[in-house]
């Protein structure tokens, strides 16, 4: 949770809802790398995250798989350096324990849970649930598209130097740049759609 943790609260300075003001080469690209995200319902994909700060010799990265499921939430579940499995399901956090067992996060973990929502919404094809405080430059095609949020407050602009992401039929690519010099860059690899989902995914993301 750790790793996690940090990246989410970088969104959490910046994406306090998505109403998509859309510039850039082509406005309409916008549209379609939703639609295209939102054609995906259950995803499943491997992650690796890398934060990068000033003050560390060597960047702090974690590893494992990513669930996603419109309309139900997404499982984080981090193998490397720790293992430790996260359910975002719409305004809660739950760590997946060793039985099973869901076990609700609070108080300082609560900006995951604002994340999650945040990017279940871009995945859904649904901008107007995240985007008021940025303008978004949509380029290149539809199979290999760069999103740049840039920040429209200058109090915000203060902390965040921009969020970017990158991707085809699926996210691949999300970077979020401080001003600070932090940066935090999550990869996705092998993503896919989810195929059947285990009884504990089911369990853990409240599906009949």
């Amino acid at each position: 949770m750790r790793y996690l943790t940090r990246s989410c609260l970088a969104w959490v300075l910046c994406l306090i809802g998505l109403g998509v003001h859309a510039q850039g080469d082509d406005p309409a690209l916008l549209k379609t790398i939703l639609a295209q995200l939102s054609s995906h319902p259950t995803v499943r994909a491997e992650f690796s995250q890398s934060r990068e700060n000033p003050a560390l010799a060597q960047p702090q990265i974690s590893r494992g798989q990513l669930l996603f499921v419109i309309g139900h939430g997404m499982l984080w579940q981090i193998r490397e350096p720790y293992q430790e499995s996260l359910a975002l399901t719409g305004s809660r956090t739950a760590r997946i324990d060793a039985q099973g067992q869901l076990q609700t996060v609070r108080g300082g973990e609560r900006g995951v849970s604002q994340v999650s929502q945040m990017l279940q919404s871009m995945l859904a094809g649904k901008p107007d649930d995240a985007l008021r405080q940025f303008d978004v430059q949509a380029q290149g095609t539809a199979a290999q598209w760069v999103l740049r949020f840039v920040p429209r407050q200058s109090r915000m602009a203060r902390v965040l130097g921009g969020i970017e992401l990158s991707g085809g039929s699926f996210l691949e690519g999300i970077r979020i740049d401080l001003q600070n010099g932090e940066s935090t860059r999550i990869r996705f690899t092998d993503t896919r759609d989810a195929g059947p989902l285990s009884a504990l995914e089911t369990h853990a993301l409240s599906m009949p």
